[in-house]
This record gives C-alpha cells, structure tokens and sequence, in this order.
C-alpha cells in the first residue's frame, strides 16, 4: 500500500542523505521525495512516499525517528491531508495538434508556460491522477520531455489542530 511520510527536520546537509541512506540500507523504496524549508528557517518539511505493508511502514517510522536530526515523522495515509503534484510537459506540437494541446491544458486548467514553432511546454499540478490523466491524453500528440516533482502533502487543518491540542496537553501534564 502506497504511504505518504511527512517528516519534520532540522535543516542541515546531510539529513536528506542520512534519511535516503536509512530507505536504501533497509532495502526500501522511495517513490518520490520533495524537501525544502518551511516558515522557521531552520527547519524543513520532506515529503516521502513509499510503499509497504503495515508492518514495513511502522519499522520505517520507527528507524526515521531515531535519526537526530528529524524533529517529527507522521503517516499522512493514516489522516485526513491534501497532496500535490507538479508536472511540465513538452509536447511536439505540429500545426494541425496545437489547438488539441491548448484544449487539453484548458480542460485540465494546466497552462503553456513556453512555445516555440514546434513545442509547447505545459504545465500542470494537482493530484496524481489529474496528472497522469493530462500525459496520457498528450501523449498521442508526442511527449517530447516529462519532468515531475514528485508529491508534496500536509495534513488537513482539523488534523493539525488536533495535534496543537494534543501537545498542549502534555506540556500540562508534565
């Protein structure tokens, strides 16, 4: 089954090679992996997926957690979140399936963001069936070059709120 791990990590080099380098030596996959900084500076938020059984998913949250440098790691499969997806495209396009190319951009509200005499370049995001669903419409026109980001994820508000409420109770506890 397909999980998507949001981990929260301090950013420094190195913590993306010691999180792939944990996937690699246990012999898992990384379908995709997105990393950048978040609002503190300091910290940066990685989206991974990957696939595994219940079992595989609790031992590679378990071996993440006990790297130093992740501050958190959770299952977004296991709650309520939105996921994202970036493709650009470009697309052969000979005079007779420029209009077929435009068309299908419209439909799925992606947008050419370059062009020349023989390609479009188009661009696209949504989730990865909208995605997958645009290329294989365009591919009968002729994929020229594809190149996607992978998926980026973050939990629903009622999810993150609950986790505010959870943490407020534990520092009252202690």
């Amino acid at each position: 089954m397909e999980h998507i791990i949001s981990l929260m990590v301090e950013n420094k080099f190195g913590v993306l090679s010691r999180v792939a380098g944990l996937f690699s030596g246990r012999g898992f996959n990384i379908d995709s992996l997105s990393v950048a900084p978040t609002v503190d500076p300091s910290v940066s938020m990685m989206t991974i997926v990957t696939h595994g059984d219940d079992r595989i998913i609790e031992q590679i949250t378990k071996q993440l957690n006990k790297v130093i440098d992740v501050i958190k790691v959770v299952d977004l499969t296991e709650h309520r979140h939105v996921d994202r997806e970036t493709a650009l495209v470009k697309v052969h396009t000979r005079a007779e399936d420029r209009a077929e190319a435009l068309r299908i951009s419209d439909i799925f509200r992606a947008r050419v963001i370059d062009s020349s005499p023989t390609t479009y370049t188009i661009e696209v995001t949504g989730d990865t069936e909208k995605v997958e669903a645009m290329i294989n419409l365009l591919r009968p026109l002729g994929l020229k070059e594809l190149v996607r980001t992978g998926r980026i994820a973050i939990g629903r508000e009622e999810f993150r709120a609950g986790v505010q409420q959870e943490k407020r109770k534990i520092e009252q506890a202690t």
